[in-house]
């Protein structure tokens, strides 16, 4: 099964599941929402160095995750999204064994605190860099970045999600989805960025990209 498809059985069953209210609210936020896709990086573009904190408490720099060749950064929104555990279990589980192969690191990005990150980690079995953009410095440099609705914010909080505790912040701000190679040299090689959160990068695409 596909990622996608995957992806799809998590929709049908959050739509069976949630209030039939919230989930219109949610759904509405991706078919309403005003996207300019020109304010997203695009391939060529050089990444600025950052050093993020990582999910055991150390810090992780692009440097370091390009020192050996491209790396493949995966932006998602948090822990507390079912479909960024699904697509982050799919790139633990198929992506990642490949990317070894090819000496390529994998790092997945949120703007979640430290210990957020931590969870994600664990509650995935994930055995690649998990980093914490408090703020979205990062995704903002990127142009992916976007401010939910307050409908979004009060069914969110509907449903136990306080996003402002969860990233340490007033404002709440958070990154489309969203797979980037830079290389060697931090230049973006391939991008894919998904204003739809129920959809995600399959991992079949991201190796046919490394070539």
């Amino acid at each position: 099964m596909s990622l996608s498809e995957t992806l799809d059985g998590v929709k049908a069953h959050v739509k069976q599941v949630a209030p039939a209210e919230i989930f219109e609210v949610f759904e509405g936020a991706v078919t309403n929402q005003v996207v300019k896709e020109s304010d997203f990086a695009a391939v060529g573009a050089t990444v600025a160095d950052f050093k993020l904190a990582d999910a055991t408490g150390g810090q992780v720099s692009l440097d370091e995750l390009v020192a050996d060749g491209p790396a493949v950064l995966t932006f998602y929104r948090g822990g507390w999204c079912p479909y960024c555990n699904v697509a982050l279990r799919s790139y633990q589980q198929e992506l990642l064994p490949e990317l070894k192969k090819l000496g390529v690191r994998l790092a997945a990005i949120s703007p979640q605190l430290p210990d957020g990150s931590l969870s994600t980690k664990e509650a995935n079995e994930l055995d690649f860099a998990v980093l914490s953009d408090v703020g979205n410095e990062v995704a903002r440099t990127l142009g992916i970045t976007f401010q939910p609705t307050p409908e979004v914010q009060a069914a969110g909080k509907a449903l136990g999600s306080d996003l402002n505790k969860v990233n340490g912040s007033t404002e709440l701000e958070l990154p489309h989805p969203t797979v980037l190679i830079v290389g060697q040299d931090k230049t973006i090689r391939f991008i894919d960025v998904h204003p739809d959160y129920t959809t995600r990068t399959e991992p079949a695409a991201v190796l046919a990209a490394l070539g």
